[in-house]
């Protein structure tokens, strides 16, 4: 068998997230389905970087399969890119070392978070922004966004429903970006990894803090205090991207 890594770009409007599941289409099962096509028949399991939920995006999702034989890598990249359904691109294919993990060998991730802030709201955005209707003052969350840098428990930003128990984890990155004509402001987080709805629950604090309904110096007494219940709102999912995905080696 030969271990193949492909990076992956999907619109995640149709999916209900990037798990197989029973009930509902995902993108794990439509690209199995294209391999197993390619394969002859045989089914051919793919693995993750991670799961996203239904409505998110990804950029470079990173998966891994195991296929019999080799094959020219741009080959099998044609291949997947132009068998799996439109709304799934594979932008690179490559063969890897055998015991290269998609999952378990993530050294760190990056995903963007859009809101659209233009009133009236872009009818055009609104599988691919949150909308955010509310006066922000910009100011107030670049004040508070170095406060989620550095290594900490984000249990407080960690939706429940999640299994993991360690909720420490490290963020080297928390910025935001205005677009040119000032509609859409774009969220920025890059760490070591990244909690159940993480990203979406630290994107709907910081918009609770721009419209003034929390301190800007309060994220770390949320983060001190543990406590889902200290933190802001969860974001909908249709702004948030998964961006890059980088490996240990």
């Amino acid at each position: 068998m030969v271990r193949y890594k492909a990076v992956i770009a999907y619109d995640g409007t149709n999916f209900h997230g990037f798990q197989k599941q029973p009930n509902g289409r995902t993108v794990q099962e439509e690209v199995e389905k294209t391999l197993q096509k390619m394969n002859n028949g045989e089914p051919i399991t793919i693995y993750g970087s991670g799961r996203t939920d239904a409505g998110v995006h990804a950029m470079g999702q990173v998966i891994h399969f195991d296929y019999p034989q080799e094959r020219p890598v741009e080959r099998m990249r044609f291949g997947l890119d132009t068998q799996t359904p439109e709304d799934i691109a594979v932008r690179s294919v490559e063969i890897v070392s055998e015991d290269f993990h998609a999952r378990y060998d993530v050294a760190e991730k990056t995903y963007h978070f859009k809101v659209q802030i233009e009133k009236p709201r872009s009818p055009f955005r609104r599988f691919y922004a949150s909308y955010y209707p509310y006066p922000l003052d910009l100011e107030k969350i670049q004040q508070a966004l170095p406060d989620l840098l550095g290594t900490h428990d984000f249990t407080s930003f960690c939706a429940t429903g999640g299994s993991i128990e360690d909720k420490v984890r490290t963020i080297y990155q928390a910025d935001m970006e205005v677009s040119s004509d000032g509609s859409e402001i774009t969220f920025i987080f890059r760490g070591n990894g990244f909690l159940y709805k993480m990203i979406r629950i630290l994107v709907g604090t910081l918009l609770k803090i721009g419209n003034g309904r929390l301190p800007a110096d309060s994220i770390p007494e949320i983060i001190a205090l543990k406590d889902r219940n200290a933190a802001g709102p969860t974001a909908h999912p249709e702004g948030l991207y998964l961006a890059e995905v980088k490996y240990k080696n």
